[in-house]
Protein backbone atom coordinates (compact mmCIF):
# COMPACT_ATOMS: atom_id res chain seq x y z
CA UNK A 1 0.00 0.00 0.00
CA UNK A 2 2.81 2.53 0.39
CA UNK A 3 3.28 2.70 -3.12
CA UNK A 4 0.06 5.15 -3.23
CA UNK A 5 1.38 7.75 -0.95
CA UNK A 6 4.14 8.35 -3.04
CA UNK A 7 3.11 11.79 -2.92
CA UNK A 8 6.04 14.36 -3.90
CA UNK A 9 6.26 17.86 -2.64
CA UNK A 10 5.90 21.06 -4.21
CA UNK A 11 9.89 21.19 -4.15
CA UNK A 12 9.91 18.21 -6.03
CA UNK A 13 7.99 18.92 -8.74
CA UNK A 14 9.47 19.92 -11.85
CA UNK A 15 9.41 22.78 -13.90
CA UNK A 16 7.34 20.83 -16.62
CA UNK A 17 4.82 19.26 -13.69
CA UNK A 18 4.51 23.24 -12.69
CA UNK A 19 3.92 24.58 -15.69
CA UNK A 20 0.90 21.84 -16.21
CA UNK A 21 -0.66 22.94 -12.95
CA UNK A 22 -0.28 26.36 -14.20
CA UNK A 23 -2.25 25.15 -17.58
CA UNK A 24 -4.78 23.47 -15.22
CA UNK A 25 -5.44 27.03 -13.62
CA UNK A 26 -5.99 28.48 -16.76
CA UNK A 27 -8.24 25.60 -18.65
CA UNK A 28 -10.42 25.84 -14.87
CA UNK A 29 -10.70 29.48 -15.65
CA UNK A 30 -11.98 29.45 -19.34
CA UNK A 31 -15.61 28.10 -19.74
CA UNK A 32 -16.54 24.92 -21.33
CA UNK A 33 -16.78 25.70 -25.04
CA UNK A 34 -14.26 28.73 -24.81
CA UNK A 35 -11.35 29.18 -26.86
CA UNK A 36 -8.06 28.94 -24.98
CA UNK A 37 -5.77 32.22 -25.90
CA UNK A 38 -3.01 31.61 -29.02
CA UNK A 39 -0.52 29.18 -28.81
CA UNK A 40 2.40 32.05 -28.44
CA UNK A 41 0.26 33.95 -26.41
CA UNK A 42 -0.21 31.40 -23.67
CA UNK A 43 3.35 30.19 -24.02
CA UNK A 44 4.61 33.57 -23.95
CA UNK A 45 2.52 34.45 -20.55
CA UNK A 46 3.38 30.66 -18.77
CA UNK A 47 6.96 31.23 -19.72
CA UNK A 48 7.73 28.76 -21.72
CA UNK A 49 8.40 27.43 -25.64
CA UNK A 50 5.42 26.52 -27.83
CA UNK A 51 7.05 23.22 -27.92
CA UNK A 52 6.81 22.90 -23.99
CA UNK A 53 3.45 24.30 -23.87
CA UNK A 54 2.42 21.64 -26.71
CA UNK A 55 3.75 18.89 -24.62
CA UNK A 56 1.58 19.88 -21.50
CA UNK A 57 -1.47 20.22 -23.70
CA UNK A 58 -1.12 16.96 -24.66
CA UNK A 59 -2.22 15.95 -21.39
CA UNK A 60 -5.10 17.76 -20.64
CA UNK A 61 -6.31 16.51 -24.43
CA UNK A 62 -5.96 12.73 -23.08
CA UNK A 63 -8.19 13.82 -20.29
CA UNK A 64 -10.34 15.28 -22.46
CA UNK A 65 -10.84 18.41 -20.92
CA UNK A 66 -10.04 20.21 -24.11
CA UNK A 67 -9.77 19.86 -27.97
CA UNK A 68 -7.29 20.93 -30.44
CA UNK A 69 -9.19 21.85 -34.31
CA UNK A 70 -6.64 22.00 -36.80
CA UNK A 71 -6.27 25.92 -37.81
CA UNK A 72 -8.69 26.62 -35.96
CA UNK A 73 -7.11 26.80 -31.93
CA UNK A 74 -7.68 24.57 -28.38
CA UNK A 75 -11.25 25.17 -26.47
CA UNK A 76 -12.08 23.72 -23.52
CA UNK A 77 -14.15 21.02 -23.52
CA UNK A 78 -14.33 20.64 -19.81
CA UNK A 79 -15.96 17.96 -17.30
CA UNK A 80 -19.35 18.12 -17.58
CA UNK A 81 -20.24 18.08 -13.90
CA UNK A 82 -17.84 20.09 -11.31
CA UNK A 83 -17.58 19.65 -7.56
CA UNK A 84 -17.46 23.38 -6.13
CA UNK A 85 -17.27 23.20 -2.42
CA UNK A 86 -15.96 25.33 0.74
CA UNK A 87 -13.61 23.41 2.71
CA UNK A 88 -14.80 24.65 6.34
CA UNK A 89 -16.77 21.23 6.83
CA UNK A 90 -15.47 17.96 6.19
CA UNK A 91 -17.76 16.12 3.91
CA UNK A 92 -17.62 12.76 2.31
CA UNK A 93 -17.81 13.24 -1.43
CA UNK A 94 -20.81 11.08 -1.84
CA UNK A 95 -22.78 13.34 0.05
CA UNK A 96 -21.25 16.44 -1.74
CA UNK A 97 -22.82 15.02 -4.85
CA UNK A 98 -26.19 14.31 -3.17
CA UNK A 99 -26.39 17.97 -2.36
CA UNK A 100 -25.09 19.20 -6.09
CA UNK A 101 -27.31 16.59 -7.87
CA UNK A 102 -23.93 15.10 -9.34
CA UNK A 103 -24.11 11.38 -10.10
CA UNK A 104 -21.36 9.59 -8.63
CA UNK A 105 -20.37 5.76 -8.27
CA UNK A 106 -17.56 3.95 -6.90
CA UNK A 107 -15.33 2.26 -8.98
CA UNK A 108 -12.60 -0.32 -7.67
CA UNK A 109 -12.40 -1.06 -4.12
CA UNK A 110 -9.95 -2.76 -2.22
CA UNK A 111 -9.54 -3.35 1.45
CA UNK A 112 -6.51 -5.01 3.02
CA UNK A 113 -5.88 -5.77 6.36
CA UNK A 114 -1.78 -4.70 7.20
CA UNK A 115 0.59 -3.84 9.80
CA UNK A 116 1.43 -0.20 10.87
CA UNK A 117 4.62 0.52 9.47
CA UNK A 118 6.88 3.70 10.19
CA UNK A 119 5.15 5.74 8.85
CA UNK A 120 1.60 4.79 9.67
CA UNK A 121 2.32 4.25 13.25
CA UNK A 122 3.41 8.07 13.41
CA UNK A 123 0.61 9.11 11.68
CA UNK A 124 -1.82 7.25 13.32
CA UNK A 125 -0.30 7.50 16.95
CA UNK A 126 0.16 3.42 17.16
CA UNK A 127 2.93 1.21 18.03
CA UNK A 128 4.46 -0.85 15.30
CA UNK A 129 2.67 -3.34 13.37
CA UNK A 130 -0.63 -2.30 15.13
CA UNK A 131 -3.55 -3.77 12.87
CA UNK A 132 -4.51 -1.57 10.52
CA UNK A 133 -7.24 -1.26 7.85
CA UNK A 134 -6.77 0.19 4.35
CA UNK A 135 -9.46 1.37 2.29
CA UNK A 136 -8.49 2.49 -1.18
CA UNK A 137 -11.32 3.12 -3.56
CA UNK A 138 -12.02 5.45 -7.32
CA UNK A 139 -14.63 8.03 -7.28
CA UNK A 140 -16.48 7.80 -10.97
CA UNK A 141 -18.44 10.89 -12.30
CA UNK A 142 -19.88 9.98 -16.28
CA UNK A 143 -17.99 6.57 -16.13
CA UNK A 144 -14.84 8.87 -15.87
CA UNK A 145 -12.20 8.14 -12.72
CA UNK A 146 -11.97 11.77 -11.18
CA UNK A 147 -10.33 10.70 -7.37
CA UNK A 148 -8.30 8.29 -5.58
CA UNK A 149 -8.80 7.97 -2.06
CA UNK A 150 -7.14 6.00 0.79
CA UNK A 151 -7.97 5.57 4.42
CA UNK A 152 -5.98 3.66 6.69
CA UNK A 153 -6.81 2.99 10.59
CA UNK A 154 -6.80 1.11 13.12
CA UNK A 155 -8.66 -2.50 12.93
CA UNK A 156 -10.04 -1.50 16.24
CA UNK A 157 -11.92 1.45 15.04
CA UNK A 158 -13.32 -0.47 11.57
CA UNK A 159 -13.93 -4.11 12.39
CA UNK A 160 -15.09 -6.65 9.78
CA UNK A 161 -18.32 -6.09 10.55
CA UNK A 162 -18.45 -2.40 9.45
CA UNK A 163 -17.24 -3.30 6.52
CA UNK A 164 -20.18 -5.94 5.15
CA UNK A 165 -23.36 -5.46 3.00
CA UNK A 166 -23.95 -0.96 2.39
CA UNK A 167 -20.49 -0.09 2.73
CA UNK A 168 -19.89 2.29 0.03
CA UNK A 169 -16.74 2.66 0.76
CA UNK A 170 -16.65 5.58 2.22
CA UNK A 171 -14.95 5.77 5.74
CA UNK A 172 -16.15 8.78 6.83
CA UNK A 173 -20.01 8.35 6.16
CA UNK A 174 -19.19 4.79 8.09
CA UNK A 175 -17.69 6.19 10.69
CA UNK A 176 -20.01 8.90 11.32
CA UNK A 177 -23.19 6.59 10.96
CA UNK A 178 -21.74 4.32 13.47
CA UNK A 179 -22.06 6.73 16.27
CA UNK A 180 -19.45 5.07 18.05
CA UNK A 181 -17.12 7.98 17.54
CA UNK A 182 -17.22 11.16 18.84
CA UNK A 183 -15.49 13.26 15.93
CA UNK A 184 -13.98 16.34 16.24
CA UNK A 185 -11.93 18.16 14.05
CA UNK A 186 -9.53 17.18 10.85
CA UNK A 187 -6.13 18.50 10.05
CA UNK A 188 -5.73 18.69 6.31
CA UNK A 189 -3.07 19.63 4.05
CA UNK A 190 -3.04 20.40 0.81
CA UNK A 191 -0.62 20.78 -2.30
CA UNK A 192 -0.32 20.09 -5.94
CA UNK A 193 1.78 16.32 -6.35
CA UNK A 194 3.03 14.53 -9.71
CA UNK A 195 0.98 11.41 -10.00
CA UNK A 196 3.07 7.61 -9.48
CA UNK A 197 2.41 5.26 -11.77
CA UNK A 198 -0.02 3.70 -9.45
CA UNK A 199 -2.08 6.68 -8.85
CA UNK A 200 -2.01 7.06 -12.81
CA UNK A 201 -3.62 4.08 -13.58
CA UNK A 202 -6.04 4.24 -11.20
CA UNK A 203 -7.39 7.61 -12.69
CA UNK A 204 -6.55 6.48 -16.13
CA UNK A 205 -3.78 9.24 -16.76
CA UNK A 206 -0.36 10.31 -17.48
CA UNK A 207 2.70 9.36 -14.89
CA UNK A 208 3.85 12.70 -13.81
CA UNK A 209 -0.10 14.77 -14.55
CA UNK A 210 -0.26 17.25 -11.78
CA UNK A 211 -3.21 16.27 -8.68
CA UNK A 212 -4.42 18.29 -6.29
CA UNK A 213 -3.09 16.14 -2.81
CA UNK A 214 -5.02 16.29 0.29
CA UNK A 215 -3.21 14.46 3.47
CA UNK A 216 -6.11 14.40 6.41
CA UNK A 217 -5.62 13.14 9.80
CA UNK A 218 -9.09 13.11 11.48
CA UNK A 219 -9.10 13.44 15.05
CA UNK A 220 -11.86 12.26 18.13
CA UNK A 221 -12.59 14.37 21.01
CA UNK A 222 -9.67 12.62 23.23
CA UNK A 223 -7.43 14.15 20.36
CA UNK A 224 -6.68 10.94 19.05
CA UNK A 225 -6.26 10.03 15.50
CA UNK A 226 -8.54 7.68 14.34
CA UNK A 227 -8.17 7.93 10.31
CA UNK A 228 -5.24 8.95 8.26
CA UNK A 229 -5.98 9.90 4.29
CA UNK A 230 -4.73 10.47 1.06
CA UNK A 231 -6.22 11.43 -1.31
CA UNK A 232 -5.62 12.85 -5.06
CA UNK A 233 -8.57 14.57 -7.11
CA UNK A 234 -8.27 15.31 -10.98
CA UNK A 235 -8.09 19.18 -10.88
CA UNK A 236 -10.74 20.08 -13.70
CA UNK A 237 -13.08 18.78 -11.67
CA UNK A 238 -12.87 20.16 -8.21
CA UNK A 239 -12.90 23.74 -7.09
CA UNK A 240 -12.06 24.30 -3.69
CA UNK A 241 -12.78 27.30 -1.90
CA UNK A 242 -12.19 28.87 1.80
CA UNK A 243 -13.88 31.64 3.75
CA UNK A 244 -11.23 33.34 5.60
CA UNK A 245 -11.89 35.95 7.82
CA UNK A 246 -10.06 39.46 7.71
CA UNK A 247 -8.12 40.98 10.80
CA UNK A 248 -9.91 38.32 13.29
CA UNK A 249 -13.24 40.00 12.06
CA UNK A 250 -15.74 37.76 9.61
CA UNK A 251 -18.64 39.73 7.68
CA UNK A 252 -20.82 38.50 5.41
Amino acid sequence: MDQFGEAQSDKLITPFQRLQNDLAHVIADTAAGQKLPSEPKLAKQLGVSRATLREAMRSFEGQGVIRRRQGVGTFVVGPGQVFETGLEILESIETLAEKMKIDVKMGELVVEKIEANEKYAKKLGVALKTPLVSVSRVILTEERPVAFLIDVLPESVLASEDLKAGFSGSVLDRLIESKNYSLSKSKTIIHAVAASSSIARSLEIQRGDVLLYFEASLYDEEGSVIDYSHSYFLPGYFRFQVMRSIGGTFKL
